[in-house]
């Protein structure tokens, strides 16, 4: 054990307990250094160790996400969990030997700094002045002169008082001196065995964990050896696949036909036209399925439909464009320029095309059921699908109609679409012109696909092709305007339907008036045609920029559609309808088209309305409804109709949570029936009203059968 300060030396002061004193204030300033140096470099170990463990466990988090891929492997995954439990404990061992570690170093080293150091210092800096107060007292008593008694005793005195004051610190000094060495070498001792023992802890741990997972990765490298055997299997057919595919494709020409155990008819890549830059193809991967054709411009977009129902386009060649290989589709809103890599491609996709067409049409008739409309509409031609001659029932009644049997704006023949607003046929091409128009203007519906009522397939029979185009091309040979032919440019045939119906530039003026003026003047003509059911009159109000909910002053300010309710024209009603006519307007006295119809009795005119969504609840100035009207003016079909149809509304209100949602199936029948009288036998539904009694009269000249019917 190493020497320490001796306190009787201390005491005399001598030269040898100096020596001593400097020796030991030497180590105790070598040893501060190097415990210092220590606590530094145990920090950075610490630091770096929790930078370890913190990257250690991201490392770990990844390769927990990488385990996801054999999550369908029961083994593999039970292995995998095991593996990163046993090294998340890893990493916890990890972080509890870096706490230890800071407490056995940084914390007893510090304390041991802290609790001698500083109070050491301040020590020596005390012995110190105190030794150079003894010196100068020793000093001064030396120099005393003799004969001065006084000075001499105070100089004694003096260096008695420091001698003893130096004696004192000098002790508690070299007491503070031994003290700190001797405690030194315990807290050092200490401090390092603390870690060992830390470290020695860590590995026992990692030891007996390791242990504990030697079973699972036996486990492991049993699946290890499997999974070889099976990749390298995996591999050799991979392979042979390959030479096959090479072998079979090695003409280069792509494949079109579908993937086994696809939906598609058809996929493969073709060029599509921009349809705002005509010059400008771009190359996508284009799939026909379920009677749509999709396309897909890159693997990172999502698939688009291009056509929505193959059924409502035409597909033809395209040759008169300097690419190759190219063909077109057309539909009522937009028309496709495509273009296959060979000859033999455009082929095999214009096939496919058309055959899909083909097989949604049969399968549509195939699943259709047979139509309700009465016979007298249903004279134009056979439903059944066959060649152009047997045409589908509103098909051969709307072609019937005068001008109908070629496109109202390009002669082309065989329209299969039609507006029924305006009254016109039209082909395909020319019916995505009128669409794109907006249905302000005209509602194109398809004449082979859609459902038509009665009153809309009329308007087509009165109106029709010849009347309309009387109206809107009326001073185009005064403009010098030529009417484009089938053959036209698109652009060509839209520049021409914006100008005859957007623009109406070739309609017949009024002469040189005011516009203003015009204009009430035809709101004044369509008022009276429509009392007098005069459609085409009605038409041509129209297109000279009659308003069709303008409102009469000198009528009471009836519309246009309460007019046609009073005259009783079921045609012109419908006209008006189709056009934009607001069903629920009123005049000064509160009524509207379902009252005026009520009033006058014209049945067919409360059917219609009410299809359209007339308020049969409205009141007029009286208070009266249209249902209190019918039954005042005794007429028993309305008063029956408008019953049903409130009761019909009242149990879909009370039964739409509980009951079955939707109109009643008896209501829909009567409903059907007095729409189809209406349509075709007018005429039987004026002959019953109600007696002042409350019963049923018959009208002179009816015969009995008649009334039974």
């Amino acid at each position: 054990m190493d020497s320490l300060l001796d306190f009787e030396e201390c005491v005399q002061d001598s030269p040898e307990f100096r020596l001593n004193l400097d020796q030991f204030e030497t180590d105790v300033s070598l040893l501060e250094t190097q415990l210092e140096k220590v606590m530094k470099l145990s920090g950075k170990m610490v630091e770096a160790g929790q930078a370890y463990s913190a990257a250690n466990q991201l490392f770990l988090s990844s390769l927990a996400e990488l385990s996801t891929f054999h999550k369908r492997d029961a083994i593999i995954t039970s292995c995998l969990n095991q593996f990163d439990q046993g090294l998340q404990e890893m990493v916890s061992f990890h972080t509890m030997l870096f706490d230890q570690t800071q407490r056995a170093i940084s914390q007893q080293l510090t304390n041991l700094c802290t609790q001698f150091l500083p109070q050491l210092a301040e020590t020596r800096k005390e012995f110190l002045r105190i030794g150079e107060d003894l010196e100068s007292a020793a000093a001064k008593n030396a120099q005393a002169p003799r004969h001065k008694a006084a000075d001499a005793e105070r100089a004694s005195h003096l260096l008695l008082a420091t001698r003893k004051c130096y004696q004192h610190f000098a002790l508690d000094y070299c007491l503070q001196l031994n003290t700190f060495k001797t405690q030194q070498r315990v807290d050092i001792l200490n401090s390092v065995f603390s870690f060992v023992h830390a470290q020695f802890t860590f590995f026992h741990q990692g030891f007996d964990l390791l242990r504990d997972l030697e079973p699972t990765m036996k486990t492991m490298a049993v699946q290890l050896s499997q999974l070889s055997a099976e990749c390298a299997a995996k591999r050799k057919e991979l392979e042979n696949k390959h030479l096959l595919v090479q072998q079979r494709d090695a003409s280069g020409e792509p494949i079109v036909s579908p993937c086994p155990g696809s939906d598609d008819v058809i996929q493969g890549y073709l060029f599509k036209r921009s349809r705002r830059k005509s010059k400008t193809w771009k190359r996508c991967w284009f799939t026909i399925r379920d009677n749509q054709l999709i396309y897909r411009k890159s693997h990172k977009e999502d698939a688009m439909v291009l056509f929505e129902d193959l059924r409502l386009c035409a597909v033809k060649s395209l040759e008169n464009t300097e690419r190759r290989f190219c063909f077109e589709l057309l539909s009522v809103q937009k028309c496709c320029a495509l273009q296959a890599d060979s000859e033999q491609l455009k082929q095999t996709w214009l096939s496919a095309l058309q055959g899909s067409i083909d097989l949604a049409y049969r399968e549509r008739d195939s699943q259709a059921t047979q139509p309700k409309e009465p016979p007298s509409l249903l004279c134009g031609g056979d439903a059944s699908p066959g060649p152009p001659t047997r045409r589908p029932a509103v098909l051969g009644v709307a072609l019937s109609g005068p001008g109908n049997q070629r496109c109202c704006d390009c002669g082309e023949e065989e329209p299969r679409w039609a507006s029924i607003n305006l009254g016109v046929t039209m082909c395909i091409e020319c019916s995505g012109i009128h669409r794109s128009l907006g249905v302000h203007l005209s509602k194109v519906r398809s004449l082979t696909l859609d459902s038509w009522e009665a009153e809309q397939l009329k308007l087509l029979c009165v109106l029709g092709n010849d009347v309309m185009n009387r109206i809107y091309e009326a001073r185009c040979s005064e403009e010098g305007r030529v009417k484009p032919r089938a053959d036209s440019p698109r652009a060509e045939k839209a520049a021409w339907i914006k100008e005859k119906y957007v623009e109406k530039r070739y309609v017949q003026s009024g002469g040189s008036g005011e516009a203003q003026r015009q204009k009430d003047e035809a709101r004044l003509q369509l008022y009276r045609a429509s009392l007098d059911g005069d459609l085409v009159t009605m038409a041509a109000a129209l297109a000279k920029g009659a308003e069709v909910n303008g409102s009469i002053g000198e009528e009471g300010g009836r519309t246009a559609l309460i007019g046609a309710a009073v005259g009783g024209s079921l045609l012109a009603c419908e006209f008006l309808l189709q056009n934009g006519a607001n069903v629920n307007y009123r005049d000064q006295r509160g009524q509207g088209a379902l009252h005026a119809a009520a009033t006058a009795g014209h049945t067919g005119q409360v059917c219609l309305l009410l299809k359209r969504g007339a308020n049969q609840y409205a009141v007029d100035e009286r208070g009266q409804d249209p249902l209190a009207i019918a039954m005042e003016t005794a007429h028993a079909d309305i008063v029956t109709l408008l019953r049903m149809a409130r009761m019909n509304e009242e149990m879909r209100d009370s039964e739409g949570v509980f009951g079955a949602v939707g109109d009643d199936e008896t209501f829909q029948d009567i409903f059907r029936d007095f729409s189809n009288m209406a349509s075709h036998d007018p005429e039987k539904l004026s002959r019953r009203q109600f007696s002042r009694g409350g019963e049923m009269k018959e009208e002179e000249g009816e015969a009995e059968e008649e009334e039974e019917k």
